[in-house]
């Protein structure tokens, strides 16, 4: 009898914290053509599907920690992770981590590895130069991610190419908060430089924060400056959030997509829960292919723009890595994950000519959440009514859309996360109930 998916998750996921030995016992017989890191995130299991399918051998990996708050790892009960592997947690050290990666590398045959988070993100540059003695690595070289990763940076290089940029100044201490409020208003956006910081005891990733308040703005900008980081306070924008995708290489684009957002979690800066694939709008296209080959950014990216109420775009930020809404590209037939792998591993790009467009993809549990988020933060800039938004949720069902981890060839990571879904929200109301 075929074990069930959290006895199967389970199973799966039992080498936590494995000893080189067990490794060893491995070596002769595990080789995996991709190592996915940050197994939680959808993109994750969007990489496992895209390679797996193709016939290459894929495993997963999660930290610990995050293993533990959740316990329910879609991709870890995918039909094409050959294993799951759970390493020690990296926000307070990431030597451990470290060590872990380099056995697991020194004791299986693994070709690459590709990452989807801020932090892992981090932890790779930083043993650079180590990890890429064993493994390729599928990311960018180092002068352009320390662009990318950096929005005033990438923010200025804009600005000299000539595109639209929000008014924003840089604030660096509470101190300078009232000049800002002065010079740009409310209501505005606190967004950290950088999303994922070293602390004094521990990393963390840090969000963008819708300020309406100068209470609001005091409390945002204290948070986001705790680890030492910078701010930008920066002006709101109210209009669509669209996004184009590259596969840039050796100075020529195999592949390009956009999409926009209808709704985000959280509304403002966060990921996208309601997205459907464009057509490339030709004022963003046309700039953000410019800042890409500007900053030398090859392999993956997604270049994010916001319009204000008039149409105007203005560029936001860039992610130089797979973000959380690139299922929808891959449906709409531009495979970023496999593309990814061709670049890192140096074979033959395939050029991708063309999309469909119109595919819709739904995150549903971000969806609930942003939905009924809309009492709790109405009248909010850039919050639909309540009213408007429980309507447009029902009968957006009506229209054909793909779900995230929802794929008939691989419905277990779907039972997976509905699981985990539930359990959140008996949680939730526990929590409230008890109040």
């Amino acid at each position: 009898m075929k074990d069930s998916p959290e006895e199967d998750l389970h199973l799966r996921s039992s080498l936590v914290e494995q000893q080189p030995t067990e490794f060893q016992q491995a070596k002769s017989e595990v080789t995996y053509d991709a190592l996915v890191l940050d197994a939680k995130l959808r993109q994750s299991l969007v990489s496992i599907r895209s390679l797996g399918r193709r016939g290459m051998h894929v495993a997963a990996l999660e930290i610990a920690s995050l293993v533990k708050r959740s316990g329910h790892i879609p991709t870890f009960a995918s039909r094409w992770c050959q294993h799951a592997y759970i390493a020690p947690s990296y926000e307070q050290s990431t030597q451990p981590f470290v060590d872990y990666l380099l056995q697991l590398l020194d004791y299986t045959g693994v070709n690459m590895l590709i990452t989807s988070s801020d932090g892992t993100l981090a932890v790779l540059r930083e043993h650079r130069q180590e990890l890429e003695k064993r493994v390729r690595l599928a990311l960018a070289n180092e002068s352009a991610l320390e662009i990318a990763i950096n929005k005033e940076q990438t923010l200025q290089i804009a600005e000299q190419l000539g595109l639209s940029v929000p008014r924003g100044v840089v604030v660096k201490t509470l101190s300078e908060l009232p000049a800002a409020l002065r010079e740009i208003g409310l209501p505005a956006v606190v967004k950290p430089v950088e999303s994922w910081l070293w602390g004094e005891q521990e990393g963390v990733r840090l969000i963008c924060q819708l300020v309406t308040t100068a209470d609001e703005a005091r409390l945002a900008v204290d948070e986001l400056t705790h680890c030492g980081g910078a701010v930008l306070f920066q002006q709101f924008l109210s209009g669509k959030c669209e996004a184009i995708s590259f596969l840039y290489a050796h100075g020529e684009m195999y592949a390009r997509f956009a999409q926009w957002a209808k709704r985000m979690q959280p509304p403002l800066g966060g990921t996208s829960v309601y997205r459907q694939s464009i057509a490339v709008p030709e004022d963003i296209g046309e700039q953000a292919e410019r800042l890409v080959r500007e900053i030398a950014l090859e392999g993956y990216s997604e270049v994010e723009f916001r319009r204000d109420s008039a149409g105007k775009p203005y560029l936001m930020e860039i992610n130089p890595r797979l973000s959380a809404s690139v299922e929808v590209a891959v449906r709409a037939g531009v495979d970023f994950p496999y593309l990814l792998y061709q670049w890192a591993n140096g074979d033959r790009i395939e050029r991708v000519q063309g999309y469909h467009v119109g595919s819709w993809m739904r995150y549903l549990e971000g969806d609930i959440l942003t939905t009924v988020q809309t009492i709790t933060q109405r009248g909010r800039p850039g919050v639909t009514p309540p009213a408007q938004a429980f309507l447009e949720f029902f009968t957006d069902f009506f229209t054909p859309t793909g779900y995230d981890y929802v794929d008939w060839q691989d419905l277990r990571p779907a039972w997976i996360a509905a699981a985990e879904s539930i359990d959140r929200f008996w949680q939730r109301l526990g929590k409230a109930l008890s109040r």
